[in-house]
Formats: C-alpha cells, structure tokens, sequence
C-alpha cells in the first residue's frame, strides 16, 4: 500500500510538471503544446532544468554507492525526455546496468555477513565511495597512455618545462569541455590525446539545444584563456620566457579553436547563432585584428564569412552565446597581444 501511495504520488507530481503549459519555446520562442517535450523547430528540451538537476540527483546517488536512489532518479529523468533520443536511450540502457548491480547474485547476503564488522569502516567507505567516480575516470588507461605519450613528444621537442607546460595547457583546455558536459548530466569520457595532433573529448549530444552544444564547444576555448592567463601572470611575476611562450602559444592555439570550420571549437559554437549574430562577431574579429594588429584574427574572420551564407541558421540565434563567443576572443587576443613573439605561435 506504501508503495502504491508513493507511486501515485510520485506520477502525480512528474505529471505535474510536464502538464504545465510552456507556450514557448525558450530558445526560438516557437509555439509549443502543452505536452510537448521538446521543440519541434530547434530541438530543444522543454524541460531541460528539470532534467539537469534529476540527472545530477542521480550522479550523487551512485557516487555515494546508493544504487537503489541513484536508479529511481534516472528512472524520473525519462518523462522529461522524447523516448526515442538518444539521451533517453542511453538512460534506459544505463538503468538496466543499475538493474544488474543491484540484484546482482550474493550482493545481499555479503552485505549483511560483512556489515557488522565493518560498521567502524563506515567514514571511509563513504569518502571512498564519493571519489571512486572520478578516480576510476583519472585512472582510465586510455586517457593515461594518450597523455603519457603527448606529454613526452613535446617534452623530447622543446625540454621539461615547455613540453610539461604545453601538455598540461592542452589538457586544462580539454577538461574545460569535460566538466561542462558532466555538469549538465551528460556522459562524456575522460580526453583522449594524438601526440603532433591535438586531442578531443568523446560525448554523445542526446538531443541537447544548440545553445547548450555552443556552451560545450566554448568551455574548452574559456578554460585554455584561464591557463594562458596564469602563465601570463607567472612571466609578469618571474620573469621567465617559458612562461611568455606558454602565455602566447596557449592563446594563439585557442583562438586557433575558434575559426568556425571543420571540427574546430568554432564551428560547434556558430550553430546556435543567426546570421546578424555571425556578422557582429565577424565585425569584433576585424576590428580586433586592425586595432591590436592581431592579424590572425583575419582567419576568425573569414570563418564567420563563410559561416554567413551557409544553411545551418537558426531563426531565432543566442545573444548569450554571441557574448560568450565575444568575450573569449577578446580575451584570447588581448593575452596574445600583450606576450612578446615567441613559442608555437610566432
């Protein structure tokens, strides 16, 4: 009866929510049912709030080993989802995992054999539990060995302290990627590094808003001014021209990120933006180029030019991510501004 009654109570409450008639849609302010889970024009979640804080409900559960919880919230995850994305897909598949862990043969009786002795252990086991996600992440052997072999390439090309300072700028801007998809709830794998190449971050875009796409693409180019940053502050402080190269090499490769072609970071960001958004943009990166003499910003620019008569606009763009796309550039090319010429990026 208990288990009725919360039931009940628990679809009451999830029905509540999706019954709430959202008119419009918050990115392209089409029209919406009331039902609707996603919009039929720019394919963004209805409910993608709710759906972040279930998800990072859920992530706590199972970071804390409470599977039984952590399956429950996946569970409510799935009203906020089209059932046929890709998303809702993989939540499926990962509550049959739960599933399996959960009732997985002689997990009870160990547990009640073992639980008395080891209620002194408790603290730690909960400490550990709470670490173990992001300690078997650091440890994945794929990750280790492509940054291994990355950090020792640039190491035998340009000594210790460049070589160290150019891999671990490469991999803070690689992480700026992975933790802004781990925030919102989405899987994602720890990078992965190709020495003399570059690096990428694997994760599955399950029916997420272009906006949110563009907030994803831009966190790694954000993430790589912050370490170009400190270096530039470090040069100031010592003054020691590994820092000055770190400094200008870091900035020059993320603006590098930036041009909006191929599979750079650009090109994953001007999705979300209408064609007077691209235009502004195009306007900041040849007044920057001309002001700062900056003229790798011309390659920016003639990205976004391109990007102004391709099919790919939506009707309604992203003033936030307009801003964002702003406000890295401009910080990028203020630091390689500032930095004398020298390192990768001469």
């Amino acid at each position: 009866m208990l288990v009725l009654k919360f039931c009940y109570y628990r679809c009451k409450s999830v029905s509540g929510i999706i019954s709430q008639a959202t008119r419009k849609c918050k990115r392209c302010s089409q029209e919406l049912p009331a039902t609707a889970l996603d919009c039929p024009q720019c394919h963004a979640l209805v409910h993608e709030e709710e759906l972040d804080r279930t998800a990072a409900r859920a992530r706590a559960y199972e970071a804390n080993g409470s599977l039984q919880d952590a399956l429950e919230q996946w569970q409510a995850t799935l009203v906020f989802l089209p059932p046929e994305s890709k998303q809702a897909e993989w939540i499926r598949h990962h509550i049959q995992e739960l599933n399996l862990a959960i009732h997985a043969p002689g997990a009870p009786d160990t547990k009640s054999k073992w639980a008395k002795w080891a209620a002194p252990l408790g603290p730690l086991a909960v400490l550990l539990a709470k670490g173990k996600t992001i300690f078997l992440l650091l440890f994945k052997l794929k990750f280790l060995l492509s940054f291994g072999s990355f950090l020792a390439l640039y190491w035998a090309l340009y000594g210790a302290q460049f070589g160290i300072g150019f891999a671990v700028m490469i991999l803070i801007h690689e992480m700026g990627h992975f933790i802004d998809i781990r925030r919102r709830g989405l899987p994602a794998d720890m990078p992965v590094f190709f020495p003399g190449l570059g690096a990428y971050v694997k994760w599955q875009a399950m029916g997420v808003s272009l906006e949110t796409r563009a907030a994803i693409s831009l966190a790694g180019p954000l993430a790589g001014w912050f370490a170009a940053a400190v270096a530039a502050v470090l040069w100031l402080q010592t003054g020691n021209g590994v820092w000055a190269a770190l400094a200008h090499t870091g900035a020059w490769l993320n603006l590098l990120n930036l041009i909006p072609v191929w599979v750079l970071d650009g090109s994953q960001a001007v999705p979300a933006l209408n064609r007077m958004e691209r235009a502004i943009l195009l306007a900041a990166a040849v007044a920057l180029a001309v002001t700062l003499q900056e003229w790798f910003l011309l390659l920016i620019a003639a990205g976004l030019a391109w990007r102004l008569f391709t099919k790919d606009q939506p009707e309604h763009g992203s003033g936030s991510m307009t801003a964002y796309y702003l406000a890295v550039m401009a910080g990028l090319t203020f630091i390689l501004h500032l930095m004398p010429r020298t390192g990768l990026g001469r």
